[in-house]
């Protein structure tokens, strides 16, 4: 069985869509078997690569990000920035774009900060005279932040592949999750600025004081979290453990969560986990074939032959990324290809940091893209919407993205700056 026939296989299993595990270990068992390989080796290599204390955040940061849905700590932060904003044009979009920048410090899932804010946000947009599109756009793309944002769970899987520190990562991340914010308000200026049948309320210090109130402690999450972590506190996996110990005992301060909440909420962290790992273990044992087959080796060669240039090498990353990304999902994309891209990346001397927060960042442009964009169906359900209203809400949203994509490769060391500056 040839390894052409092997990808026409998954390619044809995800058409009819399978999911992304599935497709790819029925065709690698079938590959294996088929070209007298031994299954114990491969399918114990890929026990293992599950089994790292690295991707043992990973499961940490899913149920801190799943309790701080449960606890309501996103209607807190949407009430306060409500509170800050609602008399400017616009508001409900900058405030999507606020609150997913405070929610991401909390849950590193694109999928989850959609769902737990597009039930709020897109009805209240809708009722203040927004377009729909409007509101799909802002509020799927804004949820890309998550996974930028430290803590990302994309992140912990780089880091746990490429071997490279999980805190440098993440403090290389907060610059570019802030210039998304930054460049999606910027959309919705130019979106809002001339109509005027969208709703505002007025301006009060009280209120914004009383709300300001209620997120004080949820906003402690992150210090804690990232200040462990940057400080040299914690490692990744502890400072996920004390987060999510936080935001336990904060739900049942404001009695947000009861006893009764916790098995539902450890099924959905569970769940969530399961999916990751499966899709990491399948990868994994995908790669192994791609390892026999000396498919790394090969790509090297050629784009070794095809440039010296490294800002050619990353633009052709971000091509093959974006690609990807409109096809597989970002967890399979990381895992498949970081084993592949690594080794090159280091003959044109290009930081692994660096690409890391590349690669991640043009992922999560594929969570809004057909045929296989995650967060596009969650707003599906949410909104009662058709793909063709949220893709094309999304669309200019994506622009900023692609832009600060540009700006990683051709700037790069603007965000090595700061892992730098803390030593890490």
């Amino acid at each position: 069985m040839s390894l052409l026939i092997l990808c026409l296989l998954i390619t044809a299993l995800l058409v009819i869509r399978v999911p992304i595990a599935f497709a790819f270990i029925g065709p690698s068992l079938l590959y294996l078997l088929t070209n007298d390989q031994s299954l114990g080796l491969p399918l114990r290599l890929v026990a293992q690569s599950t089994a790292s204390f690295p991707l043992l955040a990973v499961p940490l940061f899913i149920l801190l990000g799943s309790l701080a849905n449960h606890a309501g700590i996103a209607d807190r932060l949407f009430d306060f920035a409500l509170a800050l904003l609602g008399r400017v044009r616009g508001s409900l979009g900058y405030v999507s774009v606020g609150v997913s920048v405070g929610f991401s410090w909390m849950s590193g899932s694109a999928v989850a900060d959609a769902a737990a804010l597009g039930k709020l946000q897109i009805p209240a947009m809708l009722r203040s005279g927004y377009s729909k599109r409007f509101a799909l756009g802002v509020v799927g793309s804004s949820s890309l932040i998550a996974p930028v944002m430290p803590p990302s769970i994309p992140a912990v899987i780089y880091a746990g592949l490429a071997a490279v520190s999980t805190g440098a990562l993440f403090a290389a991340s907060v610059v570019p999750a802030l210039l998304m914010a930054l460049g999606l308000c910027v959309v919705v200026f130019l979106w809002v600025r001339r109509d005027d049948n969208v709703q505002r309320t007025e301006f009060s210090w009280p209120r914004v004081w009383e709300t300001g109130k209620r997120v004080i402690a949820p906003l402690g999450a992150p210090v804690v979290i990232l200040g462990g972590i940057l400080g040299g506190v914690f490692t990744p996996t502890e400072a996920a453990a004390v987060g999510a110990a936080y935001m336990l005992i904060l739900g049942f301060a404001y009695r947000t969560l009861r006893l009764r909440d916790m098995p539902k909420v450890l099924t959905e962290a569970v769940l969530t986990t399961g999916a990751i790992m499966l899709i990491v273990a399948s990868a994994n044992l995908l790669g192994y074939i791609f390892a026999l087959e000396q498919v790394p080796q090969h790509i090297s060669t050629w784009v070794l032959g095809l440039t010296d240039n490294a800002t050619v090498f990353l633009l052709l990353v971000l091509v093959l990324s974006l690609v990807l990304g409109t096809a597989l999902d970002a967890i399979a994309v990381l895992t498949l290809m970081v084993p592949i891209l690594l080794p090159i990346s280091a003959a044109y001397d290009v930081d692994p940091i660096a690409l890391g927060v590349l690669m991640i960042l043009s992922q999560m442009i594929g969570l809004l893209t057909p045929p296989v964009g995650t967060v596009i169906f969650v707003l599906q359900a949410i909104a009662k919407a058709r793909m063709s209203e949220v893709f094309w809400g999304s669309l200019p949203f994506m622009v900023p993205m692609l832009l600060l994509c540009f700006a990683i490769i051709f700037w790069p060391d603007a965000i090595l700056y700061l892992p730098k500056e803390l030593g890490l």
